[in-house]
């Protein structure tokens, strides 16, 4: 028997439900075990990555695979993880499709919110003094400041979001330092988050829930953005899409949708790893698109 409902349709099991996702995808550690074989095997073909800090702390370093191109375009990615787990070494297996168009492929580590001092707002100000430090250092292994994207799967998704829709004026740098972004299987609007199972370690507050749901800053948003999920994902992941899709196209910001049909939430990421799969030839086509 349904409880009382607790967010649109959904009563407190259903909700939990619709954001635990191996309820909907069975294959969930077949598939992360997955990233870290094809991570290994990528730095096997590319070669070790430059690593780079860009704050003080253990966590606070990046992973860079360098084209052999100069003043090259950089792919920036923020791995997922439901926002307490998950490392850039095993998120290098997109790489490669990159390195070989002439591109940088950087991959960023940061906390996860568990260990955050202040929680989702830690995780926040880390990626945006990562990016920050791309900006202002990509010359020096070959990149230009000037072509900075930036994509992420699933908590990564959201992060990315949330950096998409941050006035980078307010940070000193230029309002549309991102020239282009892809926000695969993430959240945009953290209310059922924060009602749902995931706020018992996420601790989202009504500060937290307003300042880092992308949904309600699309005015912010400067880069032309793919927003892509997999028909297989759990219904909140597909709903979370379609609404801040709709958001940012009643906005009049420049979008494009991508349904991934028959995939579920970890098997859509593989495809950026790929020039020709589906996530791999839009991000590709996002960056020639603004070439110079």
């Amino acid at each position: 028997m349904a409880g009382p409902k607790v967010f649109l349709d959904y009563d407190q099991a259903a909700l939990d439900a619709a954001y635990e996702q191996t309820v909907y995808a069975a294959n969930r550690d077949q598939l992360l075990g997955r990233y870290i074989s094809a991570s290994e095997l990528t730095r096997r073909h590319l070669g070790p990555p430059r690593q780079f800090a860009y704050g003080p702390t253990e966590i606070e370093r990046l992973d860079v695979f360098r084209a052999a191109e100069a003043n090259a375009p950089v792919e920036i990615f923020v791995h997922g993880g439901a926002w307490r787990g998950g490392l850039a070494e095993n998120y290098a297996f997109p790489a490669e499709p990159f390195v070989r168009a002439g591109i940088h492929f950087a991959v960023l580590d940061f906390v996860s919110v568990q260990n955050a001092a202040d929680g989702l707002a830690t995780m926040v100000d880390q990626l945006r003094r990562a990016l920050a430090w791309l900006y202002k250092n990509a010359a020096g292994f070959g990149g230009d400041p000037d072509r900075l994207y930036l994509a992420g799967h699933s908590s990564g998704g959201h992060l990315a979001a949330v950096l998409l829709t941050t006035d980078w004026r307010e940070f000193g740098l230029p309002a549309d330092v991102i020239k282009g972004g892809l926000c695969a299987s993430g959240v945009y609007d953290l209310r059922p988050i924060r009602l749902s199972v995931r706020n018992s370690y996420v601790k989202l507050d009504d500060a937290m829930e307003h300042d880092f749901s992308p949904q309600r800053h699309v005015a912010r948003l400067r880069a032309p953005l793919i927003i892509a999920s997999g028909t297989l994902e759990t219904p909140e992941f597909v709903r979370q899409a379609r609404d801040f899709s709709a958001a940012v196209a009643a906005a009049g910001k420049r979008i494009e949708s991508l349904i991934l049909d028959g995939y579920n939430h970890f098997e859509v990421i593989e495809t950026l790893a790929n020039p020709y799969g589906i996530l791999g030839r839009a991000a590709l086509r996002q960056i020639a698109a603004t070439a110079r």
